[in-house]
Parts: structure tokens; C-alpha cells; sequence
């Protein structure tokens, strides 16, 4: 790909690159078919790496407790798991290069592939976090993963790679390591362009070989997930009740449901903020308490409710299709006690551990809009819909993204209350930059490369 400069950020006063031309160089057409290939390999690495996190799971919280001669998982168990959880993930930031990958505390980051020297970190940071019980999803590491390697793959010692190849090729490799995450390549891809900034005449250009490699991405996940048996690792919802269209009062609490979820999404983030600046001073001791405090909070919700501490721990993706499917044998009691420790246990991951923070923000808000359903003129899909919503733009400061993450996932059903997931976005979006820090809110999202 022949460009002279990044098609993004053109040189002060000058024209922006055609994208008619662009497209018709032999160059591009290498850049496409190279992100074929990277995309069916970095795919293929994806699958593995999610398949080992899923079994590091049920043999850290199934598989060992019964080899150490107990019935079933002990209450108490998740305190050592998460213990040990802290104790490699303070390791790995403190010691390896990279700092084991991005603050979730910050919020999504995409500005840019990690160097092949901070790969190692990333990897084992994740592994920790995501395998042994701490509440963060595996999108950010996913993305990190996938572009830093599919950037070493094109670069080495002796080559010289433009800066704009190798941001497109970056952004390609992160496409396919999420591409049948969220349930579509193309909802993925969609997080990865309004996460950074993508936009402008070239925006074809540079999104057309990251979707190729999503496209294919998605191909060998399914491909992947039928050979093996163990599924593709995709988010999605098997049961979902039936929607009716939305009446007035659907629509007035698409607006309580806003401001909730900005209340409690900016009272999350905050404490993050403040617990990340103290684990940052004393690192692995401040760690491996972090991971203790997630692991009380599970054991007090399983405690008083009856209910594995499963529901608490982890990123919540698996565990959002059973909570709505088994929905009449949560008590809303119950499931406002599950929103209280899942948001602590959320918070105190963002602080201290290596992970993605898109899943535990749709299971709280999936999990409040449950709780609210309880009460008079709010159907239960349209609550679980606009929570995810709220608190996913309450999380990520995306509002298209956060729209589609809570409609998509539910079908037809999601595009029966698309309106009021809209309202409650768009609600819970002016409410968390107004409560967010005076003089410019969040900043704006770095563009990769």
C-alpha cells in the first residue's frame, strides 16, 4: 500500500489520499490478501487462547477442589483462587515489560498494537485474570493479542514497513481476534472503529482488510467450535422472552433506567480511578488484597442468596444466557444483591487486573434491568435490553456500540425495543459526561497507529 503518509491524518494543508486510488494500486490488493492470511491465523490463535481460559476455569474452580477430595466447590474457595490471581498478575505488571497490557480502569484502549517484547505480559496477565476468577472480559486482551501479533508478523529487523501499513495491519489482527466475540463480526468490528476515532474519506479504505479479516475470523471460530466441540465463544442468548412493542411507560423508564445506570457506571469507574492510584504504590501486596476483596464479594452473595459464587466472578458473558433463562428463580432481592457485588467485585478488577471491560458492564446493567422488571409497566426483556445498554455506554463512552451490544444479542426481539435501548443510551451517555471530570470530560479516543 503506497501512501506517503497516514491516510487518517493528512499533512497540514494537503489534500487527503483519493480512496478511488487508493483502492486500484497492486499495493492494496497485497495489503487485503495479507489480511486474509492474518486473519485466519490470528483467528485460529484467538480460539486457542479463549479455549485454554475457558479451561483454566473449570479446573481451577471445578476439577481442583474435587482432585483435593471435596464434595463440590467449597464457599470458601474463591479466596485462595483469587489470591493467587492477584499474586501473578502483580508479578507479571510489575516485572515483565508492558505492564501486563492497558488500565481497564481507562476504558477500552485500541491506540495501538503492543510491541512483540510486551506480548509475553499481555498473555499471561490475561490468563491470570480471566482464568482464575476476576471480573474483566477477554475483548481488550483479545485486541491487544491480535494486532501486536499480526504487527510481527510484517515486521522484523530488516524490513521497512510505512507507519500506515502497519497501523491497518494492527487494526486487521485485532479485528479477527474479536471477530465472533461479542455474537457478529460485524458488532466487533463496529467497537473497534467508534473505540478509535476511525472516520473521514479514507474510513473504507482502512476498514475494508479489517472486516476481510473479521469475515474470516468468524469462519475459523465456527469452523474451529464444531471441530472441537467446544463452541465458538460467542456471545448469545438461547432463550429470550418475547417482546411487545413499547408503550409510554416503557419509555419513561428507558429514562429512570438512564440515570441509573450513569449513577452507578460513573460511581464504578471513579472508584476504580481512586483504587488503581493506590495498587499502583505498592503493587503485588495491593493485588492480591484486590483479588481478596473480589472474592469476599462472591462469597457474601452466595452466602446470603443460595447462589454459586460463579454469578459474581469472571467477565459474566457465559453467565448472561443462564441468568435470563433461569430468570423466575431470581428473587429481585436477590438480583439487587447480585448488581451490589458484581459492581464491587467489577470495580476492584478495573483497579488492579489485566482485562476487557465491555462483559461485566453488560452484566450489571442486564442484571439491574432484571431487578427493576419486578416492578409495575416494565416488560423483562425490555429491562434486561436497556440496562445493557445504559451501562455499557456508562463503561465505554461508546453510544452506537452500546446500542447494538443490546439489541443484537437479543434478535428480533432487540429490534422490538431498539427505541427505548436508545433513549436510555442516549440518557445515560449526557448524564456520565456531565458527571464526569469538568473541562473536556473523557478524552477522545486515540486513533491506531
Amino acid at each position: 500500500m503506497s501512501l506517503s503518509a497516514d491516510p487518517r491524518s493528512p499533512a497540514p494543508g494537503a489534500a487527503p489520499p483519493d480512496p478511488a486510488v487508493v483502492v486500484r494500486t497492486s499495493g492494496y490488493l497485497k495489503l487485503l490478501a495479507l489480511a486474509a492470511v492474518l486473519g485466519v491465523l490470528i483467528a485460529a490463535a484467538a480460539y486457542g487462547f479463549l479455549a485454554l481460559v475457558s479451561k483454566v476455569q473449570s479446573m481451577t474452580y471445578t476439577d481442583l477442589p474435587k482432585a483435593l477430595g471435596f464434595h463440590g466447590t467449597p464457599p470458601w474457595w474463591p479466596l485462595p483462587l483469587l489470591g493467587v490471581a492477584g499474586l501473578l498478575v502483580g508479578v507479571t505488571v510489575r516485572y515483565l515489560p508492558g505492564t501486563g497490557g492497558h488500565e481497564p480502569a481507562e476504558g477500552l484502549s485500541t491506540t495501538g498494537a503492543p510491541g512483540a517484547i510486551e506480548l509475553p505480559g499481555v498473555f499471561l496477565a490475561a490468563l491470570a485474570t480471566l482464568g482464575l476468577g476476576a471480573v474483566l472480559g477477554p475483548e481488550a486482551p483479545l485486541i491487544a493479542l491480535g494486532g501486536g501479533l499480526a504487527v510481527l508478523a510484517v515486521k522484523g529487523p530488516s524490513r521497512d514497513v510505512p507507519p500506515q501499513v502497519v497501523a491497518v495491519v494492527g487494526a486487521a489482527g485485532s479485528f479477527a481476534a474479536v471477530s465472533t466475540l461479542l455474537g457478529s463480526p460485524l458488532l466487533g468490528a463496529f467497537l473497534l472503529m467508534e473505540a478509535s476515532g476511525l472516520a473521514g474519506s479514507m474510513l473504507g479504505v482502512v476498514l475494508v482488510p479489517g472486516l476481510l479479516a473479521a469475515g474470516l475470523g468468524s469462519l475459523i471460530f465456527i469452523g474451529l467450535g464444531s471441530w472441537t466441540g467446544l463452541g465458538t465463544y460467542s456471545l448469545a442468548l438461547t432463550s429470550v422472552p418475547h417482546a411487545d412493542r413499547p408503550d409510554i411507560a416503557e419509555f419513561g423508564w428507558a429514562l429512570v433506567i438512564g440515570a441509573a445506570a450513569a449513577l452507578l457506571g460513573t460511581g464504578i469507574r471513579r472508584s476504580a480511578l481512586l483504587l488503581k492510584a493506590r495498587v499502583e504504590r505498592h503493587r503485588m501486596p495491593a493485588t492480591v488484597v484486590t483479588g481478596l476483596a473480589v472474592a469476599g464479594s462472591a462469597i457474601a452473595y452466595s452466602e446470603a442468596t443460595g447462589k454459586d459464587a460463579v454469578d459474581v466472578l469472571y467477565s459474566g458473558q457465559s453467565a448472561m444466557g443462564p441468568l435470563l433463562a433461569g430468570h423466575a428463580g431470581y428473587s429481585a432481592g436477590a438480583l439487587v444483591l447480585l448488581v451490589v457485588c458484581k459492581s464491587l467485585a467489577y470495580c476492584a478488577s478495573l483497579s488492579a487486573f489485566r482485562g476487557g471491560p465491555v462483559f461485566p458492564a453488560m452484566f450489571v446493567g442486564a442484571t439491574g434491568g432484571m431487578a427493576l422488571s419486578h416492578l409495575a409497566g416494565l416488560p423483562l426483556t425490555a429491562a434486561f435490553a436497556m440496562g445493557i445498554g445504559g451501562m455499557s455506554v456508562a463503561l465505554l463512552r461508546l453510544p452506537m456500540t452500546s446500542v447494538l451490544l443490546a439489541t443484537l444479542l437479543l434478535g428480533a426481539d432487540g429490534l422490538t425495543v431498539m427505541p427505548l435501548v436508545i433513549v436510555s443510551v442516549v440518557v445515560a451517555y449526557v448524564l456520565t459526561l456531565r458527571l464526569g471530570p469538568r473541562g473536556g470530560g473523557p478524552k477522545a479516543p486515540a486513533a491506531r497507529g
